[in-house]
């Protein structure tokens, strides 16, 4: 039973979402008495989000419907730095160019998920390089460097962890804590933002943003923050063996991307289904206590309706019925996933399995095809030599498959 009044705290509670809250009560009441504006920052450093950002985008989308004002912000300026915390090496810089690129293919998602638009309770989407970019370091420094301390900074886990390791923190990086915080209060300014919201190794970020708001402004600002998620044995939530599980379906397939939840572990299905699904509570607590095989039709369902929440109802349908004819027909779906290569020369079997992503090198392909995971047209491969061409075309397409679940049609190119 969720200890909060306001619906927004509630759901977030009763879903799994809360890790953090800086001030439980008052932002409580804040919210429980009318609308509140939050934010959630993402850097652009890559063309999509992946899986792992769900969680983020969920809680934007829970505030939007509970009656309140939630803001993306597009890291087009912190995204030059790159957030150090918890990582053992400094980030890849990235050109301004391909900042803008990125940036381009991350907002796609969020249309998804947020209404924006410009009523009381209509999502924004934000980019601090609109005041990042015309900072004057020297007035910056004057202005708001007197408000951290070394000392504190050198306390934070994203910090200390790096060091504990001998690995190199930049002054560039080190920097990064400073602009998020500064972030906040520009967001606090500009847009009556007061909650900032991110997982849980955002935490010493975020309280940066309150202690600056509360020291220049003299206004209570809020953190919240979610658990950082891995599956039940361990793995990073939005990676897999064979890559990220991008949002983006230039990226990764509608139906791959259904595959992604429905290989999910038994352990996970309850608290997945809670987190990313809107499903009601007490369905998800009817299908988590499936036993045996009956947990594999939650898995299913919970499949189809996280890719419903991304791509669309009648999307996610079709990727389960691709799925069900497959696996339980037999038959090669036309909703598969589908590659083209140069089926008149020829492409080699290996060539072929790294093209489809059922493996990063050629070695890991010959390793499979060994272990007699790859079979071309339903029919187990052995011979790692073999090279695909028009002559083992069937309706037009090769079907390539790794072990019971990877499935790719070969087009000719």
């Amino acid at each position: 039973m969720s200890q909060f009044k306001s619906d927004f705290l509630t759901i977030l509670s009763e879903r799994g979402f809360i890790h953090q809250i800086s001030d439980p009560e008052a932002l409580d009441a804040a919210a429980k008495a009318g609308s509140i504006t939050g934010y959630i920052g993402f850097d652009a450093t890559a063309t999509s989000l992946h899986a792992g950002s769900l969680v983020q985008i969920m809680m934007l989308r829970w505030m939007q419907k509970t009656g309140h004002k939630p803001i993306a912000l597009m890291g087009g300026g912190t995204t030059k730095i790159g957030d150090p915390s918890f990582k053992d090496e400094s980030r890849k810089m990235l050109s301004v160019e391909q900042i803008a690129t990125n940036l381009a293919g991350i907002k796609q998602v969020f249309t998804k998920f947020l209404t924006f638009g410009d009523g009381p309770t209509d999502a924004r989407m934000v980019n601090n390089a609109d005041w990042l970019d015309h900072l004057n370091y020297i007035d910056f420094l004057r202005d708001y460097g007197v408000h951290f301390t070394i000392n504190r900074m050198l306390s934070f886990d994203s910090v200390k962890l790096r060091l504990d390791r001998e690995q190199p923190l930049t002054f560039l990086e080190f920097n990064y804590m400073i602009l998020q915080g500064y972030d906040f209060l520009e967001l606090s300014r500009r847009h009556n933002c007061v909650l900032q919201m991110g997982g849980s190794d955002q935490w010493g970020n975020i309280v940066n943003g309150i202690e600056l708001g509360r020291r220049c402004d003299q206004r209570q600002l809020f953190a919240l923050t979610s658990p950082l998620l891995t599956t039940s044995s361990g793995a990073k939530m939005g990676k897999t063996a064979s890559g990220a599980v991008w949002l983006n379906a230039d990226l990764l397939s509608p139906y791959d991307y259904w595959q992604y939840w429905r290989n999910s572990e038994d352990a996970d299905v309850t608290r997945f289904l809670k987190l990313y699904t809107e499903m009601p509570l007490a369905e998800i607590a009817r299908l988590g206590a499936l036993g045996g095989s009956e947990i594999n039709e939650a898995k299913k369902i919970l499949a189809t309706e996280a890719t419903a929440m991304l791509h669309g109802r009648a999307v996610a349908e079709e990727a389960a019925e691709t799925a069900r004819r497959t696996f339980e027909e037999g038959q090669s779906a036309a909703g598969l996933p589908s590659i083209a290569l140069d089926l008149d020369a020829g492409t080699g079997l290996l060539a072929a399995c790294v093209a489809a992503g059922f493996a990063s090198s050629n070695g890991e392909a010959r390793r499979s095809v060994q272990g007699g995971a790859i079979k071309v047209n339903d029919q187990a491969v052995a011979d790692e030599k073999l090279v695909l061409n028009r002559a083992l075309l069937a309706d037009g397409v090769i079907k390539l498959s790794m072990g019971k679940k990877k499935h790719v049609l070969v087009k000719p190119a």
